[in-house]
This record gives structure tokens, C-alpha cells and sequence, in this order.
């Protein structure tokens, strides 16, 4: 595969499992071509063509000069300046990050409307949504703003490394994941839902690195009520004011991937319990290209 390639495959992973639905991230592209329609040729001439085809603004290609075959990746969470340094020594055609960097870092805020929507589908009605995580985009625009975006693009350029990143897709993955475990699992205290989530290896490996599931706000005894994967896709975290609307929406439960400490006190002020790239590189694997990993990225491997 093409660095090209691996780059479509992760958008298409990542648009099947977006937990607003195939059709909905359709007409959410729709959006975006029917607004760059309407541009006058200046505005067109600044508007990301990416945005037409990829839903998913963190997730990018930062350098591609290679062209050709791929046939060995180093991918991990944060991959900077030491790791580039690393697939150097190592002989890699590729690296891939998690976290976004470059264009993608720049433009995170704008894969943030993904929650209202998420948030909708699990009763928060939409407008609302909408109203309280549009400070939030801004709020991450702005700190993303003066941040050195292309640091490590333009290591990686003069190393003479491909270089990409996997954000909301391989979040969206882990969400789908998730999801159909809690429905096949249903626990029916906070301490169950734990102990159901020790069992994923991801999350049972991460007990030996004291950075295992926890419990933010309630108690193992606390009933779970709804339950809702949140804030765990759609770029970073979002309102500490969504909380409120999510009780009164009858969630009881919300599994995250992390929690400030603001957003916690919110979460426990409104009675909520708070709580892959792994199946992206399956896939990778299946094309006959060997993976390494490494920056606090477990490997776990499913199916053959």
C-alpha cells in the first residue's frame, strides 16, 4: 500500500464506524461541498480540498514522499522528534501518529461538531448541543492557534520520512468497540462497567502502567443507569456545560477517554458516573506490512 492508501483506508474505517452514522457523515460532506460551491474564487483558492472527501480535519497526510509501496510503519500515540529519529535508525517507509500534528493539529477544532450530533443521538436535543460546544471549538481553536504546528513535519521531511496522522477515525473505531460490548456486556452498576472494561487487553495492560480504568465521579455501587461512550471521539474534550443537559437527557453513565478536572466536578455536580488504532493496524497487517509500535501504544492483535 501507498502511504495514499493507508491514508483513504483510515477515513474509510473511520467514516463506517462514526457513531452518527453512514448517512449522516454523507450529508455532513454534502454540507461542505454545497458551501465550497457557493465560495468566490478567492475563498476557493484557501479552502482545504481535503474537507470534500475526509470528514475528519485531525486526521491528515504530513509529508508523502516516498510514492511507492510501504512495507514497514512506526506508529505510536505522540510521534515527535525523538520517534522520528527512531524510525530513521530503524529503516521506516512511514510514520504514523495518533494525536495530530501539523494542518491537523491546526485545524482540530473543527472535527469537534461531531459530538453535538453524538450527543443528540443519545437524547440531548440538537440545538442545545450545538450551543454549548460551539465556545468549546473556539476556546480549542484558539489554544491551538499559537502552537508550533510543523515542528515535527519538517523533521520529518528532512529525514526523508512519510508521515501522517490517525485522530477521530481511530477514535471512532474505539467508540464502535465499545459500544457493542456495553450492549452485549449491559452492567448494571459502575463497578461492573470497570470490570468490564479490565477485560479489553488494551485497557487490562494498561492496569500494569497504573493507567487503568477509573472511576472520576460516583461509586462501584452507584447504578449505571444510560450509559454513553462520550468524549471519546470528535477531537478532544468538550463543555463542562454538557453535563447538565446530559442528566436531564437521562444519561447516568458516560465511559470517557479522559476527564479534566472541571469537567469532573460538573460530571459529579449532575450525578454522572465517569469512567483503535489496534484495529486500524489489523487491518494494515492483513496487507503484508510489518507495524512497530512504540510512544505508549499497546499493541493488541484481533483475528488472524
Amino acid at each position: 500500500m501507498t502511504t495514499k492508501q493507508i491514508y483513504d483506508l483510515a477515513v474509510a474505517m473511520g467514516m463506517k464506524a462514526d457513531l452518527r452514522g453512514a448517512e449522516k457523515v454523507k450529508k455532513y460532506l454534502a454540507r461542505a461541498k454545497e458551501k465550497y460551491d457557493k465560495m468566490n474564487p478567492t475563498e476557493k483558492t484557501e479552502f482545504d480540498l481535503e474537507k470534500l472527501a475526509n470528514p475528519y480535519s485531525d486526521s491528515r497526510i504530513l509529508v508523502d514522499l516516498k510514492k511507492g509501496q510501504i512495507k514497514k510503519a512506526l506508529v505510536g500515540i505522540d510521534m515527535e522528534g525523538a520517534e522520528l529519529l527512531l524510525a530513521e535508525k530503524l529503516g521506516v517507509d512511514l510514520v504514523i501518529a495518533h494525536h495530530p500534528e501539523g494542518k491537523a493539529l491546526a485545524d482540530l477544532h473543527s472535527v469537534m461538531d461531531l459530538q453535538a450530533q453524538v450527543l443528540a443521538d443519545y437524547g440531548v436535543p440538537i440545538n442545545i448541543a450545538e450551543s454549548v460546544i460551539k465556545p468549546r471549538i473556539a476556546e480549542v481553536a484558539r489554544g491551538v492557534s499559537p502552537q508550533n504546528h510543523n515542528r515535527a513535519v519538517d523533521m520529518a521531511r528532512i529525514l526523508g520520512l512519510d508521515y501522517m496522522c490517525v485522530h477521530t477515525p481511530a477514535d471512532n473505531l474505539g467508540a464502535s468497540f465499545l459500544i457493542k460490548k456495553i450492549k452485549k456486556d449491559n452492567p448494571e452498576t459502575v463497578g461492573e462497567a470497570v470490570e468490564m472494561l479490565k477485560e479489553i487487553p488494551e485497557f487490562k495492560a494498561a492496569i500494569e502502567y497504573n493507567a487503568g480504568p477509573k472511576i472520576f465521579t460516583g461509586s462501584p455501587e452507584n447504578s449505571c443507569g444510560k450509559i454513553v461512550v462520550s468524549e471519546f471521539t470528535g477531537g478532544t474534550s468538550g463543555s463542562k456545560e454538557i453535563y447538565e443537559k446530559m442528566a436531564q437527557a437521562g444519561i447516568g453513565t458516560i465511559i470517557g477517554m479522559h476527564m479534566a478536572e472541571e469537567h469532573r466536578k460538573e460530571a459529579e455536580k449532575y450525578h454522572l458516573n465517569s469512567l483503535g488504532m489496534n484495529l486500524f493496524l489489523d487491518e494494515l497487517e492483513k496487507k503484508w506490512m510489518e507495524v512497530i509500535t512504540t510512544s505508549g501504544l499497546i499493541r493488541v492483535k484481533r483475528g488472524k
